[in-house]
């Protein structure tokens, strides 16, 4: 039987597409809402900066979630693990859109962020035993799922901009409940069952999730971001040393714990990981300021409307797809840390130009603008993952993964903040060119990284055990 007749390898296929279906998930309802952040304002009669809480309570779900559901995969079983979560998106997405308040809202937000968070980490869990069964190389499947998740963020606007055009908001959840099914099936029947795993009572699991941990994580960011979200007109000072408190426990709770909900010993101990998740967080800063603040701007503003905007939005889309298969084949030729620069120069200029769109919103400006971001978002996504599966170790894939995905919220949520600090006052061209300074001296940053910050011997040596 020759590789191509081994009956594994069509199930791997199967296995892998609905894997990158679950993916797409989270980053798909990580961008559809930009788009619908004026309409929801609309609906609900609230300011700019309450309806970021739409995007803020999705992430902080999302940063939180993503590590808890890396162990848990790790415990029970990636399989099991993403068929549950699955099953979440599927009931709170059916729920959500009759949601009569923005606080109801955000709670369908924070279910569909939990849902979603187990896909990734089992996703990167299961590819081990896929690549075995078929013969398929792991970096091969690695990058069909990264394709996914790329895609999935970028298709994002454009979908939810279509959506919200005929059906009205609520069918940016809606729209997920044939996704999330489609994806239970595929993985029910293709993918490989789990192996066996030690039973433990549901006391220990809990313990071992480090609850604790995790809950001074969400208070630390929270108390932060209602801090500067509320800046005006009466800031509320009582949150900085609230804030403080919270995030020295939460580092005293992580050093103590033989379960660290954030394993600041191993990022300590392998600065290679560390500068991954880094600039991972810087990047997603840079890229989610423009991703949120551009459709707001061009509605506001421009006077576009949602479905318009998310037009506008499309090379992005076009660029990720077409590029991110050429950005996997430039890791393997000429190396990851030149295709990995490459990215990072190019996210400088992309960010840079966004200031054109100050002096005009007409169509084919914007269209130019999205594209150019669209190289080094698929270029420095699809490299920064590629250097988080050679630097964590094989044991460690679940938790590193979920880690991965909270510097993405992280940076995320820096972003959303920093949008609401800068429109509180009116989305106008000069709140713009300010966001896109900091932006691009962000991108400048993310860059100096990456040329002149190396990992050290013991980043070397995490990086060769793995």
């Amino acid at each position: 039987m020759t590789r191509s007749d081994d009956p594994a390898r069509p199930r791997t296929g199967a296995a892998v597409a609905a894997l990158s279906l679950g993916t797409l998930l989270n980053p798909l309802n990580s961008s559809m809402i930009a788009v619908a952040l004026v309409p929801l304002q609309h609906d609900f009669g609230v300011d700019v900066t309450a309806v970021t809480w739409v995007i803020t309570s999705f992430y902080l779900a999302s940063a939180a979630g993503q590590p808890l559901m890396g162990r848990l995969g790790d415990r029970f079983g990636p399989r099991r693990l993403f068929l549950f979560g699955m099953l979440v998106v599927v009931l709170a997405c059916a729920l959500t859109p009759f949601a009569g308040s923005l606080a109801a809202v955000c709670v369908g937000r924070v279910a569909l962020a939990v849902g979603t968070a187990t896909a990734f980490p089992s996703a990167i869990a299961l590819l081990r035993p896929l690549a075995a069964a078929s013969g398929v190389g792991t970096p091969r499947l690695l990058g069909r799922i990264q394709i996914a998740n790329t895609s999935g963020a970028a298709i994002g606007p454009v979908l939810g901009g279509a959506l919200i055009t005929f059906l009205g908001w609520q069918s940016i959840f809606w729209v997920n409940v044939p996704l999330a099914l489609i994806a239970f099936v595929g993985v029910w029947f293709f993918a490989p069952a789990d192996a066996e795993r030690e039973r433990v009572p549901l006391a220990r699991t809990l313990a071992e999730s480090d609850i604790p941990g995790i809950l001074l994580f969400i208070a630390t960011l929270t108390s932060l971001l209602i801090f500067l979200l509320d800046l005006e007109p009466h800031p509320l000072w009582w949150l900085l040393p609230a804030c403080a408190v919270a995030a020295v426990l939460f580092v005293w709770r992580e050093l103590r714990t033989a379960h660290p909900f954030l394993d600041l010993r191993l990022l300590a101990a392998n600065r290679r990981l560390l500068l991954v998740y880094l600039s991972f967080a810087i990047f997603n800063v840079v890229y989610y300021s423009a991703f949120f603040g551009l459709p707001q701007y061009l509605q506001t503003h421009g006077g576009y409307s949602a479905g318009v905007a998310g037009l506008l939005m499309f090379p992005l889309a076009a660029v990720t797809i077409v590029v991110t298969p050429l950005a996997a084949r430039a890791i393997e030729s000429v190396g990851l840390r030149p295709t990995l620069i490459t990215g990072a120069i190019a996210l400088v200029v992309g960010a840079a130009l966004l200031a054109v769109a100050a002096a005009t919103t007409a169509p084919w400006v914007v269209l130019v603008l999205t594209a150019a971001l669209g190289i080094p978002y698929c270029v420095v996504s699809i490299g920064m993952n590629q250097a988080l599966y050679s630097a964590a170790r094989p044991e460690d894939s679940g938790v590193a993964a979920g880690i991965f995905q909270t510097s993405r919220y992280v940076g995320a949520i820096v972003a959303t903040t920093v949008l609401g600090l800068l429109f509180s006052g009116g989305t106008t061209a000069g709140s713009w060119l300010t966001a896109v300074g900091v932006a691009t001296v962000l991108a400048v940053v993310h860059l100096a990284l990456l040329v002149f910050v190396r990992p050290g011997r013991a980043g070397r040596a995490a990086a060769a055990a793995s």
